[in-house]
């Protein structure tokens, strides 16, 4: 099968079309026919270098860890999905490819009105900002402050707040000001003062804080919410200790997955596409994610040409 892969550590251009061997299905796995797979900051950081948590890179190596694709061969034991079901789900790498395989506790049914490309990003970006209202308690009648809420994490954020019943002030650019208002946030410029304009828009303080843009955020987060257990942040993790924050990884499941497809699903979640890209492309979609501005997702369209 066709996959998008790299030999060597290093720019955006080590990233390549390759052929590799098509993945079965075991006992309690699916095999996806991958339609989109969302691109992540992470995979980028595993093109650079890093090994995530029980992974071992081996050369040619394929990242990705968000799916969306049609079930085309099930394992022995699975009996909830059949062949033909449209999925989405999540595993750690390998989805940069025509075909993944995933055991069966990491996909939930896609609903008939959602796109492909937003099946294909939801799941990463959707999960980590969940986790992450999950565990700094953000709840009704709370005032959270999200730093970089018109990205990929940030937009999911701002949403999963919302529907729990806080108000959201949000960071961003002054050409998203617009695009968080209508994802129901007061939106605020960062950059220089931006500490007096967050209290000018919450006189009575802020209760939870998530970082996802990075260091001049946080720092304002954590002098602006007396819980410091309730701010977290999934990007500066060298300053947590310093500041006595909390770092914030996602905590995937299909159950989690599922709310926030329950919660598109009742018009409460949108996902906003930046970008889509061709297999043969991941280094211009690699390319475009790093360099860390812009709205919403990219996401990769894979078409099928590899007989499974």
């Amino acid at each position: 099968m066709r996959a998008a892969g790299f030999y060597s550590f290093g720019s955006p251009e080590m990233l390549e079309l390759i052929e590799i061997e098509t993945p079965q299905a075991g006992a309690g796995e699916v095999r996806i026919r991958v339609k989109a797979a969302g691109v992540q900051p992470v995979d980028c950081a595993v093109r650079n270098g890093f090994s995530p948590p029980g992974v071992t890179i081996t050369f040619p190596h394929v990242t990705g860890g968000e799916f969306a694709g049609v079930i085309d061969q099930i394992g022995e034991g699975v009996t909830y999905f059949a062949v033909g079901a449209e999925v989405l789900g999540f595993r750690l790498q390998f989805t940069y490819a025509e075909y993944v395989v995933v055991p069966v506790n990491q996909i939930v049914a896609k609903p008939d009105t959602m796109p492909w490309e937003v099946a294909g990003g939801l799941s990463g970006a959707g999960q980590t900002a969940h986790t992450a209202m999950a565990e700094l308690r953000v709840g009704k009648g709370d005032t959270v402050l999200i730093n970089g809420a018109a990205g990929g994490v940030g937009t999911v954020a701002v949403q999963v707040a919302r529907a729990r019943g806080a108000a959201v002030i949000g960071t961003a650019s002054e050409a998203n000001q617009e695009y968080l208002r209508s994802l129901g946030a007061i939106p605020v410029i960062y950059g220089a003062g931006l500490i007096d304009r967050v209290r000018a828009l919450a006189p009575n303080g802020v209760d939870a804080a998530l970082d996802a843009a990075g260091e001049e955020g946080l720092r304002v987060a954590a002098e602006l919410v007396k819980d410091k257990d309730r701010v977290g942040t999934i990007v500066a993790f060298q300053l947590t200790e310093e500041l006595g924050v909390r770092w914030i990884r996602s905590n995937r499941s299909a159950s989690r997955l599922a709310e926030l497809v329950q919660l598109y699903s009742e018009g409460k979640l949108r996902i906003h596409i930046r970008n889509t890209y061709p297999l043969s492309q991941a280094s211009a979609a690699h390319r475009e994610v790093e360099t860390g501005h812009g709205r919403g997702k990219v996401v990769l369209m894979i078409e099928s040409i590899t007989k499974s």
